[in-house]
């Protein structure tokens, strides 16, 4: 019974795949006849028209576009806190209302995070997830990113100790150790995760150890840090500094990595960037030895900066790493006294304080714009990184996905409440720039992307840019006020056009007074043409660019915008400045700005405005002799090179020329280490503008490379008047 229950079986399960096989192959071969009959028509489609062009859309309709779907998250941390200070747990998605600009949101998801000191234990603290290998950490570059249903960031306070190696001098840094060392063995608790970058003088900034509860990777990574001597200026060094290419070229592209503090902030962008990849709240405890303002500060990129923080939700909380100072009015055992009667007077005193208060004035601002706190004067450096984290209290993650996916760069404004019903305090960022996409355009398309990117809130910083305004006085009403603008080369792209290299930039900007009417539109297109030799020197030299207009005396801020024809990036430079009435000047000897260059070319080598080309040359007082000076804008000088320093003194009410003294000093500190002989002009006044100009001419080989203190001192022995003019520069070999 049993066999023959089996063979039956095995007989319909053959005839059963049988079947099976019969319909299979039916299946294939129709495909194959469908495959071999479409071949056919497509051949005999070729056929007929072989090299038909595709037909050209219809008038008055766009060619088809590809299709790109844009999916945006935006996360809001939201403190929710009742009368008594305490967070409010339990709420939901129900129980909040989301609007941006006016608009009824979506709420995708609320995730309470619980933020809870706990009592420091000298047992390192457990691990957040997975240990990464020494290996892999020694080679990483990023923050390692979020990933979907990872949750070892939850309930913990984020701090990332970013060390500004580049401005802090070796005290600095030990003291700036020492202090991240004992908030690690005494004060971190198992609330705080935390991760070590830096950014140094080579440009980079660097992620020594991700976010970790572990003492033992944080304090091995705190140990590879070692302090080198002064990130000095001295050490930068050049082997195609000496090279001169004419008008289109500076110095090397080196100079733009010296004495900026656009680089300084360029550098915390990326940082708060690279944190910006958790949805978490971080704190990051920015290290410096202040944040110097020099005359190449680009105002842009302090917004630029301060805006990516509030989009990665950074709570930027600097840290003075020099602590309490404490400055001798006559000099102390270190520096010799500056001498002159301001040691007397008080204005010696006063001008220390001032700089060393304006050395953290940019700190400041970035604490306060996004919402952190900084400390200065206080020698206890850790007690920045606990204040920090005690800062970091309970709050709510709200995520939803705007109804919006334009990626215009435009400032959205968002309003979070509680439903009826419910009442507490509510604490969360205001609004939100949106992210940008600026890539190449149609050239009819150009123009409404340069105005567009002029008109953000959130500057497009992708090029760096340096710039320079001067001012001299035309007649006894306006002054020309000549603009030059450099980009480093190796940020733009070369095009190929009839055999011959060609850069191509285009220029937008915009002059508006104090307050913000707009007194000039400046709109220009740079075409260089390059030859082989000139075109190597892209990838390492600046181009440099300048236009000029007239002002009167006032306020003013300049916003200028360059882009890469090529590639569609755009950099963006945006300053204060002022044009001083120097008619009222009754105290001093009234001067015009200072203008310090490297190079003097041939007028018709250089480049400027084309639209105000005749006007430019014509009341231009940097153009000579049919040659013209080229404001060096970075302040950074080779010694192979001379250095030119022109300016005007002004004479209101002479007939004629009255004898001006005039002399050009450097200090490295106190100590003066060059001073030129007394230069007296006895001639060449101009009877419109009542200008005298002064002209020097330096010779840097016998001058040690470094930073300096240039001064210029101009005397008027009849009125018996003096005028000083100082600003800080450096020499490379």
């Amino acid at each position: 019974m049993t066999m023959i229950t089996s063979n039956v079986r095995s007989s319909r399960l053959r005839r059963w795949f049988e079947r099976r096989m019969v319909a299979c192959l039916a299946l294939a071969t129709l495909a194959l006849l469908c495959f071999v009959t479409l071949s056919v028509l497509v051949v005999a489609a070729q056929q007929t028209q072989p090299n038909a062009p595709p037909a050209p859309p219809a008038q008055g309709t766009q060619p088809p576009q590809p299709i790109r779907a844009t999916t945006t998250l935006i996360v809001e941390e939201v403190e929710v806190k009742d009368k008594s200070g305490k967070a409010v747990e339990g709420l939901t998605t129900n129980d909040f209302v989301l609007t941006e600009d006016g608009v009824p949101q979506t709420i995708s998801f609320v995730e309470f995070q619980r933020l809870e000191a706990a009592a420091p234990s000298a047992e390192p603290a457990p691990a957040a997830g997975p240990v990464v290998p020494t290996a892999q950490r020694a080679t990483q570059a990023q923050i390692a990113p979020e990933v979907p249903g990872d949750t070892r960031y939850r309930d913990h306070r984020l701090l990332a100790l970013y060390f500004d190696m580049s401005t802090m001098q070796p005290a600095d840094q030990l003291r700036a150790f020492d202090a991240a060392l004992k908030f690690i063995d005494t004060q971190m608790d198992s609330s705080v995760l935390m991760a070590v970058m830096t950014f140094d003088s080579g440009g980079a900034v660097k992620v020594k150890q991700d976010f970790t509860g572990d003492r033992a990777q944080i304090r091995a990574a705190m140990d590879k840090l070692i302090v080198g001597l002064s990130q000095g200026f001295d050490e930068t060094t050049t082997d195609d500094s000496a090279a001169d290419t004419g008008a289109a070229f500076g110095q090397d592209d080196a100079e733009f990595n010296i004495f900026n503090t656009d680089r300084q902030l360029a550098a915390l962008q990326t940082a708060v960037q690279m944190l910006g990849t958790l949805n978490e709240q971080k704190a990051l405890i920015y290290f410096a030895s202040g944040l110097r303002l020099n005359g190449t500060d680009n105002q842009a990129q302090l917004v630029a900066t301060t805006n990516a923080a509030l989009r990665a939700n950074v709570l930027l909380d600097p840290i003075d790493a020099r602590g309490l100072v404490a400055e001798a009015p006559l000099g102390n055992a270190t520096t010799g006294s500056n001498g002159g009667i301001g040691m007397f007077s008080g204005t010696s005193a006063l001008a220390m304080t001032t700089n060393f208060q304006r050395s953290q004035d940019t700190l400041y601002a970035l604490a306060k714009d996004t919402g952190g706190k900084a400390m200065f004067d206080f020698n206890d450096l850790s007690l920045g990184i606990k204040q920090a984290a005690e800062a970091m209290s309970s709050y709510y993650e709200i995520g939803y996905y705007p109804t919006h996916t334009a990626l215009d760069g435009r400032f959205h404004r968002i309003k979070i409440s509680l439903k009826e019903g419910l009442s507490a305090n509510l604490a969360y960022r205001q609004g939100y720039y949106a992210g940008k996409e600026f890539s190449k355009f149609s050239t009819a398309d150009k123009e409404r992307q340069l105005e567009e990117a002029l008109a953000l809130g959130d500057p497009v910083t992708d090029i760096n840019i340096a710039m320079e305004v001067n001012y001299f006085q035309l007649n006894g009403a306006e002054y020309f006020v000549p603009v030059a603008v450099k980009i480093p080369g190796r940020e733009l792209a070369l095009a190929r056009r009839g055999g011959a290299s060609e850069t191509l930039i285009d220029f937008i900007g915009e002059v508006k007074d104090d307050f913000g009417n707009t007194i000039q539109n400046l709109r220009d297109k740079l075409n260089i043409k390059l030859s082989d030799s000139t075109a190597a020197q892209l990838a390492t030299h600046p181009i440099q660019y300048e236009t000029g207009f007239t002002l009167l005396p006032g306020k003013y801020m300049i916003k200028y915008l360059a882009r890469d024809a090529e590639t569609g990036r755009i950099g963006t430079y945006q300053m204060s400045f002022v044009i001083p009435n120097l008619n009222k000047e009754d105290k001093r000897v009234p001067i015009s700005s200072v203008v310090l260059s490297s190079q003097r070319v041939p007028l018709d080598e250089s480049i400027y405005n084309v639209k105000q080309k005749i006007a430019s040359e014509s009341v231009n007082p940097l153009v000579l002799d049919g040659q013209k000076l080229i404001p060096s804008v970075t302040r950074v000088f080779s010694k192979s090179r001379d250095m030119y320093i022109y300016l005007q003194a002004y004479e209101r009410d002479a007939t004629s020329t009255q004898p001006v003294v005039a002399y050009v000093s450097f200090y490295q500190g106190q100590v003066k280490t060059f001073e030129t002989a007394p230069l007296a002009v006895a001639q060449g006044l101009d009877a419109k503008s009542k200008a005298v100009p002064l002209r020097f001419v330096l010779p840097l080989e016998k001058l040690p490379p470094g930073q300096y203190d240039c001064q210029v001192t101009v005397l008027d022995p009849t009125g018996q008047k003096a005028a000083f003019w100082q600003a800080p520069v450096v020499v490379i070999p």
